[in-house]
Parts: C-alpha cells; sequence; structure tokens
C-alpha cells in the first residue's frame, strides 16, 4: 500500500521538483520497510499459517477474490523487496535524468512485485505479475547503457513469452477444478488429476523459470543485468528473478504436487545445468557486470535444486537461498554502480588496485564476493548449506556436480577481487575519491543485512520452516 501511495504521490509532484521527488522515494520506501519489519516482528511463527488475511469476493460469477495473506514462504520475500528498494531509492541520489519518471516507473514495478507476493488469488498473482514485468522496457531503455534498448527488449520478449505460458496454466486449472475458483487453497483442496498436474506444473514450471533464469531460458537475464541502470539491476537481479521461482513454488508446487513428482527429475538436470554453466560461463568475463549476471543463474540455478529434492532441508534452503541472493546481488550491483559512475568502464582488464584508491567501495563488492561463494557467517552460507546437504541425499550425482560448480563460482569471484581491486594499481584511477558516507549507507545497510542472517540463521529459518513442513507433509 504504501509502494502504490507513493507511486500517486510521484505523480502529483510538478516536473523539475527532482529533490522532492527524491525525497517523497525515500520517506514511502522507508514506510515500506518499517512495515515489512513490523509483519516479520508480528508474525506468530509458533501458528505458523497464513496471517493478516484479507479476503474479499471481487468477481462473484467467476470466483476472483481480492485475497492477501503473509506466511513463511512469503514474509522473507517482502522484506527482500523493502531492503532493496529501500537502498535502491538511496543509491540513485544522484539521478538527474527524467528523474520523476524513473522513480514512478520504480514504483509501479515494485507495486507489482508485492502484490505477486502477497496475493493468494491466481487471477491477482497474474495481474500484478504482468504490472511487475512491464515497467522494466522503460526503465532499461531510457536509463540503462550498455546496448540498453537491445537488452530491454529482449528482457521483455522473454519475459512476456513465460506470461504466455503462465495464464493459460492458470486458466486450464481454473477449469479443471470445477469450483470455478482462482483461490489458490480452495484449488489446492479440490485436487486434480495426475494427467491435468503433469500438464499445468510444466506449464508454470517453464512459465516461471523464464524469470528465475532457468537455463536453457536464461539469456535475456545478463543482457537485461549489464543495460540497465543500478537500482534497476538490483531489483532485477535481488527481487524480479525471485518472483520466477516463488510462482514454481506457490503456484506449480502447492497446486500440482504429483506434477512436481513428475517433473522432479528434469527440474534437478536444469537447475545442476545452470549452476555448473553459469559458473563456468562467468570465469570467462570481462565485464563485471556480466559476473555478476552469470553468477546470479548460477546461484537460481541452487534455488531450483533445493526445490527439486522436495525435502524440508532443500525448499528451507531454497527460500532462504532466495533472500540471502536478492540482497548479495542488490550489493553487488550497487558497488558496481558507484565504481562505473566514477571510471565510466566495468571492463576487468581496464582496473586493477582499486582497493589502494577507493578501500570502502573496494570492500563492499569484495564482501558481496564472499557471501556469493558461501563464506560462513554470511547469509548464502546458510542456504546453500541446506540445499547442497538435501541434493546430495537426493541426487548424489547432480548434487556433487552442483557443488563443483560452486568451487568453479568461487575461482571465478576470487579472480575478478584479484583483478579489480588488487594488484598493478592503475594510475588513470588515483584521482578518483572514494564513496562518501551518504552514497555508502545503502550498502552498508546490505553489508548489515547479510552478516545478521548469517550471524543468526535461525531470526528466517525459524520463519520459513513454518510454512514448509506442513508444505511438505502434504506432498
Amino acid at each position: 500500500m504504501s509502494t502504490v501511495l507513493g507511486l500517486i504521490v510521484i505523480m502529483f509532484i510538478p516536473d523539475g521538483r527532482d529533490k522532492l521527488v527524491k525525497q517523497v522515494s525515500l520517506v514511502f520506501s522507508g514506510i515500506g520497510l518499517i512495515l515489512c519489519l513490523w509483519l516479520y516482528h508480528a508474525y506468530d511463527v509458533e501458528k505458523g499459517g497464513l496471517q493478516f488475511v484479507e479476503r474479499t469476493l471481487w468477481v462473484k460469477s467467476l470466483g476472483i477474490y481480492w485475497f492477501m495473506g503473509v506466511d513463511g514462504i512469503n514474509l522473507p520475500m517482502l522484506l527482500l523487496t523493502a531492503v532493496v528498494l529501500f537502498t535502491g531509492v538511496l543509491t540513485m541520489w544522484e539521478l538527474e535524468n527524467r528523474v520523476k519518471e524513473f522513480f514512478a516507473f520504480t514504483f509501479l514495478l515494485v507495486a507489482g512485485v508485492y502484490g505477486v507476493f502477497m496475493s493468494m488469488d491466481l487471477f491477482w498473482i497474474f495481474v500484478w505479475y504482468d504490472v511487475s514485468l512491464f515497467p522494466m522496457y522503460p526503465l532499461i531503455a531510457i536509463w540503462g547503457g550498455t546496448r540498453k534498448e537491445y537488452g530491454g527488449m529482449k528482457l521483455t520478449l522473454y519475459l512476456l513469452a513465460g506470461s504466455v505460458l503462465i495464464l493459460p496454466g492458470i486458466i486450464y486449472l481454473w477449469a479443471e477444478g470445477g469450483a470455478h475458483t482462482f483461490d489458490l487453497f480452495e484449488l489446492a483442496r479440490g485436487g486434480f488429476s495426475p494427467q491435468v498436474q503433469n500438464i499445468a506444473f510444466l506449464m508454470l514450471y517453464l512459465g516461471f523459470g523464464v524469470l528465475a533464469g532457468v537455463w536453457p531460458f536464461h539469456t535475456w537475464s545478463p543482457v537485461g543485468h549489464v543495460a540497465a541502470p543500478t537500482a534497476v539491476s538490483m531489483i532485477h537481479a535481488g527481487v524480479l528473478m525471485k518472483l520466477g521461482a516463488y510462482g514454481i513454488l506457490r503456484l506449480g508446487m502447492t497446486l500440482c504436487p504429483e506434477g512436481l513428482v513428475y517433473w522432479a527429475d528434469l527440474m534437478a538436470l536444469l537447475a545442476t545445468v545452470g549452476i555448473v554453466y553459469g559458473a563456468f560461463v562467468g570465469l570467462a568475463q570481462t565485464d563485471l557486470k556480466y559476473v555478476i549476471g552469470y553468477s546470479s543463474v548460477s546461484h537460481m540455478g541452487i534455488v531450483g535444486l533445493g526445490l527439486s529434492t522436495m525435502t524440508v532441508n532443500g525448499i528451507n534452503g531454497a527460500v532462504f537461498q532466495m533472500f540471502a541472493h536478492g540482497v548479495m546481488t542488490a550489493l553487488f550491483f550497487s558497488a558496481v554502480g558507484y565504481i562505473y559512475d566514477k571510471t565510466h568502464t566495468k571492463m576487468i582488464p581496464d582496473l586493477g588496485g582499486l582497493s589502494k584508491t577507493m578501500p570502502v567501495a573496494s570492500a563492499f563488492f569484495i564482501i558481496a564476493a564472499f557471501a556469493g561463494i558461501g563464506v560462513p557467517c554470511m547469509a548464502s552460507f546458510w542456504a546453500e548449506l541446506l540445499v547442497f546437504i538435501s541434493a546430495v541425499q537426493t541426487y548424489p550425482v547432480r548434487g556433487i556436480f552442483a557443488v563443483l560448480g560452486l568451487v568453479v563460482s568461487a575461482l571465478f569471484m576470487l579472480r575478478v577481487v584479484m583483478s579489480t581491486f588488487y594488484g598493478e594499481k592503475n594510475e588513470r584511477w588515483a584521482h578518483i575519491p572514494d564513496v562518501p558516507m551518504s552514497l555508502a549507507t545503502p550498502r552498508i545497510i546490505l553489508v548489515g543485512v547479510i552478516v545478521f542472517f548469517g550471524l543468526f540463521p535461525r531470526m528466517i529459518l525459524d520463519v520459513i520452516q513454518s510454512a514448509v513442513i506442513p508444505f511438505v507433509s502434504s506432498l
């Protein structure tokens, strides 16, 4: 609600009042963060289930409800979205080009994201899903960098292609359900035949899988990362890709458990290939944003692998990984954004020895890299540990390959850190100032979130588990 109100206020601000637009954006993104923190604190883990429910009949003839709620699966995603939006607004504080339009599109996108995460009605999930996709094209095509029109168009076409599978899948389940309702839980209670589940699950898995970066439908993602402006890359990789994995879990796995069992081997195979492929391709990249883009493909493969195990630990780890990866990639892109703004290059060979010139800016990237390779005391360590333990138990060969992929991922991240921030100092950047405190604030917040949940993983695992245990029991 705060995001929608913020969008409305931004739209009524007169043109040219750029500072006011930024202040309003910061206030409403901050209100959203405070509300999500309150939800996180007020959620009763012992009780579990769906809480803070709003349910009102909207279109009786079609069985469409305005149905919103919070449980252990979407609550971490809401907190992730709030953190990334707030830090994204701070990161773009120096934006000068068409400021009002930029923040309006950003708030529209995030309103769609919140809608998807909180809706429990399939009709509204699809509506909010499309709302979250359309702003990406103008955000990239207008404010982007490298090959921005190509990157924006490729991203949009791929994600719309995924929607082409999602909508028929939802309509198919509505028609086969017999109760003529889009209510997620009523459809799940009604049950579907194995044949219906097999077909519907595949449609939903492939449709949402495009946005989740599932191999081989991932090619839009690194291109989109590179083309997007900093805050959009943060939201794109940090939040939007999670909508895809969330859709697979919330719709596909909940409504089609027998379809999940039928296609689980395929899910595990594609996830493992994505982990290994992203790691090896990332090893060959010379552009910092491409490195992060292919790292995201690899890390989202870990999410898919965890979901495919159909175990408590595997799904706990997958949801935790969605949160940890979202914060980590937001920090990655925020750090790279500052470096690019000052050097006007993202090419690794052009950089070097930055830790001597920009120690604070370098530290933010290095911390994100450590989180990416699963260093203990970082949030991603616990997520990856749970997924890999479950994967090796469920799919021994694929689990081992996935672990090897993580080793390669660590290799290329350490190579990037060494080449970019250490080694011979490039005198071209000797005059560049380090990050001032005003611009360091969003990066410090992201680092704090990564370390906090790395030191206290039960703060998030207990919440996730309250929904995952009954979910796995029902499979």
